[in-house]
């Protein structure tokens, strides 16, 4: 009992990281219609950033305000430079553009940094572990993350669902010209989502670093369980990124942890391995295609 409540803790936290990566994402594509497949190196700066600030000057929040801000700084930069020259072009001139800016951020990286990766220390006042039930002890840091995800997940909804910048976003993704005519700087509207989604990617960077090695192409690597996450929760929701957040987590978190012993008593335990790794890989991908086959644009194909 006390492992599938692990397993379940190690899935919400990675639904959760999921999550800040997707919401960004979905809220750029709903909104401003651009695929960027560039989403995982904004994640990949702010843990770069974060990560070598901590190293150099020893301060938690130092690191988490560099994150934050080299992310978002960088997601501004990029929207202003290259995006804006790409909304009314073809997707795949996006694609085209948006990957070039991936082969340019991590070859940047490794000549600044190298490739070696670097390991980040649990900050002091999140070390430990705690006990959620009895006969479980689970780190305090991943608890953390599963608390941040959690009021960065309620903030958006306020945001969204509960102010005028909210009114503006759900307005601007549907009826562009008609929010232009009203007057509303669409330019500067464009600008603020992105950087709103560049930031969600920092903070998924920072509170990687300490969970996770922080390397070149570390971006990629979860950019296409984030693609995923949002085609099961819909294009353009948050609410909908939230839930295939977590059900990708938990479901790929069990099958990694949970299927080899399954394997294990049907036949030979290196067969048994080898069969559970491919499983265990493909297991998200069943979960897209079952989810697409009941609800083909998605759990909540809406801009909110």
């Amino acid at each position: 009992m006390t492992l599938v409540v692990e397993q379940l803790l190690n899935g919400v936290q990675l639904g959760v990281m999921l999550f800040l990566l997707a919401a960004g994402l979905t809220l750029v594509f709903g909104v401003m219609g651009i695929i960027n497949l560039a989403h995982g190196s904004l994640y990949m700066i702010g843990a770069y950033a974060a990560a070598i600030v901590a190293e150099r000057s020893g301060s938690t929040a130092l690191a988490l305000v560099a994150g934050l801000g080299a992310a978002a700084a960088f997601g501004v930069l990029v929207e202003i430079a290259v995006l804006r020259r790409l909304y009314a072009r073809d997707h795949l001139d996006q694609v085209l553009a948006t990957f070039a800016l991936i082969l340019f951020v991590n070859q940047a990286t490794a000549m600044l940094f190298g490739r070696q990766p670097i390991f980040v220390a649990v900050p002091s006042l999140l070390q430990g572990s705690i006990e959620p039930i009895p006969g479980l002890t689970y780190p305090v840091f991943r608890i953390a993350v599963i608390v941040v995800g959690i009021v960065v997940a309620i903030g958006l909804y306020v945001l969204i669902n509960k102010t005028r910048i909210g009114m503006l976003v759900r307005a601007g993704a549907t009826h562009r010209q008609m929010v232009r005519a009203l007057g509303v700087d669409v330019r500067l509207l464009f600008t603020a989502v992105f950087g709103l989604g560049a930031l969600l990617a920092g903070l998924a960077g920072v509170m990687a670093g300490p969970i996770l090695a922080v390397q070149v192409g570390m971006g990629e690597q979860i950019l296409i369980l984030t693609f995923v996450v949002m085609v099961i929760g819909g294009v353009g929701s948050v609410r909908g990124a939230l839930l295939g957040a977590l059900m990708v987590g938990i479901v790929d978190t069990l099958m990694r942890a949970f299927m080899p012993g399954l394997l294990r008593g049907l036949m030979a335990g290196a067969d048994a391995d080898a069969l559970a790794a491919g499983l265990s890989s493909m297991g998200i991908y069943l979960l897209m295609a079952i989810v697409l086959l009941v609800r083909p644009r998605g759990l909540f194909p809406a801009h909110a």
